[in-house]
């Protein structure tokens, strides 16, 4: 049996490539979106919806509150008018885009009020304990349990005209009755977290209390806090629509809780005129879809079992695919394949 000597070259006498970690290529660090359908249909309609609130008025084709033809009856969409008017023929696209601002505002700023106040007192109960803990959970379990709508309604009845319309007013206010239970789960997280390693190690080596919540727990405590925010700026939306609705706010501040107050004064579910309700009607539910999609998304990255659960699929999905695609390239082709094999003269069998 006879051997083949092969040729060396210099390529294969030159040291070997180090070894070390793969280059990462630009597509590893660019800024990926997240993974989960939800929370990139949720951010879609958010960003949408916030362009609205931002743009909404300088796109606005009239005045709100300004009349036009003289007509007994609200207009249907037309070329002149391409949402309808109202009653008093007012351009409904107008106070559409109007009334995005007010709502997204107040919601947005109750829901910063809220939270902030969750933070301030879950935290520090579930932190502290003893006293502070027992009349800090009290107080949260008070707000808890009083009936939040007939509360808003005092509040606001007690408001005057001038701060019926102040938007900062009305998120203080709905932030009140809507921070209990945003500290309730950041006293219960807290609770889990004190007891740590590095948080005894930084109370070994003398930090201060505001100093291992901030740098210590709080970051721990983000993913929670995002997922308060948002619920908290759902049921903003919800709260405020519902207490325009009930016309308890100045009517000269417009608003999707306005416009609907007026279309139930003028009968316009009951007389057909769709175009008034429908279009603020869509818009608080899709504001609120879009809010509820990207706190689903914020609880399956907190959850671990969620998290898994979405991981199997796609992986499944992944497995499924290749098995699929040579499913496809063996269809119509003999499943095996044989190479015949010519013997020499001299080959033993």
């Amino acid at each position: 049996m006879a051997f083949g000597i092969g040729t060396v070259t210099a390529g294969d006498l030159a040291a070997p490539e180090p070894t070390g970690p793969p280059a990462i290529s630009r597509r590893a660090r660019a800024i990926r979106l997240p993974r989960s359908g939800k929370i990139r249909l949720g951010l879609g309609l958010l960003a949408f919806f916030l362009l609205l609130a931002i743009a909404g008025p300088f796109f606005a084709p009239d005045n709100p509150s300004a009349t036009f033809a003289n007509a007994p009856v609200p207009l249907p969409p037309s070329a002149a008018h391409l949402l309808g008017t109202t009653q008093l023929q007012q351009d409904v696209l107008s106070q559409l885009l109007v009334s995005g601002r007010s709502t997204l505002l107040v919601a947005i700023l109750a829901g910063a009020i809220a939270t902030a106040l969750s933070v301030l007192i879950g935290v520090t109960a579930g932190y502290i304990g003893g006293l502070a803990d027992d009349l800090l959970s009290m107080l949260a379990n008070i707000f808890l349990v009083m009936p939040a709508l007939p509360l808003l309604i005092i509040l606001t009845g007690l408001l005057g005209r001038s701060l019926s319309g102040n938007d900062f007013v009305i998120s203080l206010i709905i932030a009140v009755t809507g921070w209990a239970w945003g500290a309730r789960v950041l006293r219960a997280q807290t609770l889990s977290l004190r007891n740590r390693d590095y948080v005894d190690s930084a109370r070994l080596i003398g930090e201060r209390s505001w100093r291992i919540i901030v740098s210590e727990i709080l970051p721990n405590l983000i993913p929670i806090v995002a997922s308060s925010f948002l619920f908290t700026v759902l049921y903003a939306v919800g709260t405020y629509t519902a207490l325009a609705f009930l016309g308890l706010f100045n009517p000269s501040s417009w608003s999707w809780g306005s416009m609907l107050f007026n279309a139930q004064l003028a009968n316009a579910e009951t007389s057909g005129y769709w175009w008034w309700f429908v279009p603020p009607g869509l818009a608080v539910a899709l504001l609120g879809t879009s809010l509820a999609l990207l706190n689903f998304g914020i609880d399956e990255f907190i959850n671990p079992r969620l998290r898994a659960a979405g991981l199997t699929r796609s992986r499944r999905g992944a497995r499924r695919q290749p098995a699929a695609r040579q499913q496809r390239l063996m269809r119509g082709r003999r499943p095996f394949a044989l190479t015949p094999v010519v013997r020499g003269e001299g080959s033993q069998p």
